[in-house]
């Protein structure tokens, strides 16, 4: 039943329409999502948070009993986000305004969160009944699997449909959650803040139809596909942490033995010749790259850096004005001494190749350490006022 008063009454449920243009569909939506909930006889309100909309979506929910929550800050998260803040439910359940959704399933995803006392409930597309032509074949066979599977992988999640949008959360829960995405990524923030923080989280079969053949969506596959892939990154910085050092310690380490051994053959294979130390430069230079990106990354993280890595970012600014100076330093030498040894050459061919590369290559892992380490602190400067 729609709670009389729900500023003043306690409600079970509230479930949220994010609305941007909606008037062909909001109202069979509502329409369905009321006749599910009705079954479960607790109290409940229907939001439409409005983003925007130039039709008659507003006037529509009006008519249909809603409460309209205009929110101007424009995206499909952060629709959702205000909807759900000014939800009065202790539950808060959405899905899109476009009819594609299963609707009739609003009370067994309720069912579902009380009955397992889960801080979010799911009501997955892939495991359910999807209409032909209602998901494209990229979305449904490579899109939501794999960015799914590495949500499961990165987070030791054990779901079936990180994008779906039609979903149950706790408010309390939802809240401690500190969601901020305002675009189509916030499905995977949601789902991923969850996971970290160990929530009970539980899934129903439901499904997907075709939405109205005229209605543009509002969804763009590369863009937000993108999106959904960066944000999932960015929530794993030690992923990053550790692959960089993998790749960029042992390839140093390995420069410096070439420059020692010179080139060696063992098993009638040529080794630590300038061909393989040009990329063993390659794979240092990557693995500094991906190292000085994850401690970006741990500027926003809650997660636990290598003890290494908080020291870096946690460095004395007078270290970091030295180790600059002396990265400078170090170059400038470089510079100067190759060019007085091509001067005692008659300025004619060296061939020190092997031994360059050597020095390039410490010179240049410190020196994109330092710069990394200036961006880093740069960064933290600007977080921190």
């Amino acid at each position: 039943m729609d709670a009389a008063d729900p500023a003043s009454t306690p409600l079970a449920l509230t479930f949220v329409f994010p609305c941007l243009n909606e008037e062909v569909t909001l109202r069979d939506c509502v329409t369905a999502v009321r006749k599910s909930l009705e079954t479960l006889d607790v109290p409940f309100e229907i939001v439409v948070a409005d983003n925007g909309s130039a039709d008659r979506s507003k006037e529509i929910a009006t008519e249909e009993g809603c409460r309209v929550v205009p929110v101007a800050a424009r995206g499909y998260g952060a629709a959702l986000r205000g909807g759900i803040e000014a939800a009065y439910g202790e539950y808060v359940m959405f899905a899109d305004s476009d009819m594609t959704y299963l609707y009739e399933h609003a009370a067994p995803l309720y069912e579902a969160a009380k009955k397992h006392d889960a801080g979010m409930a799911i009501a997955s597309r892939m495991i359910g009944e999807i209409e032909p032509g209602a998901m494209p074949a990229l979305h449904r066979t490579l899109g939501t699997p794999v960015l799914t599977g590495l949500i499961n992988r990165l987070f030791d999640g054990k779901l079936t449909d990180c994008n779906s949008g039609f979903r149950c959360v706790r408010k309390t829960e939802y809240l401690s959650w500190n969601i901020r995405s305002s675009g189509m990524e916030f499905a995977s923030e949601l789902l991923i803040k969850a996971l970290k923080a160990k929530t009970k989280t539980v899934e129903i079969p439901s499904g997907l139809r075709c939405g109205p053949p005229d209605r543009v969506a509002h969804l763009r596959t590369w863009r937000d596909g993108m999106r959904h892939l960066l944000f999932i990154l960015s929530e794993k910085p030690a992923l990053f942490e550790w692959l960089g050092l993998v790749l960029a310690v042992p390839a140093t380490l390995l420069q410096i033995v070439a420059g020692v051994v010179g080139p060696v053959e063992v098993g009638g294979v040529g080794i630590f010749d300038v061909h393989s130390q040009a990329l063993l430069l390659m794979m240092a230079v990557l693995g500094t790259q991906l190292y000085i990106f994850a401690s970006s990354l741990y500027l926003r993280s809650k997660d636990t850096s290598l003890g290494m890595t908080r020291r870096m970012i946690l460095m004395n600014e007078g270290v970091l004005f030295f180790l600059l100076l002396g990265v400078m330093a170090g170059c400038a030498a470089l510079v100067g001494t190759m060019v007085i040894v091509w001067a005692r050459a008659g300025f004619s061919g060296l061939h020190q190749a092997n031994s360059l590369l050597v020095v390039i290559h410490v010179v240049s892992v410190a020196a994109m350490v330092a710069i990394g380490m200036l961006s880093v602190h740069t960064l933290k400067k600007a977080h921190s006022e």
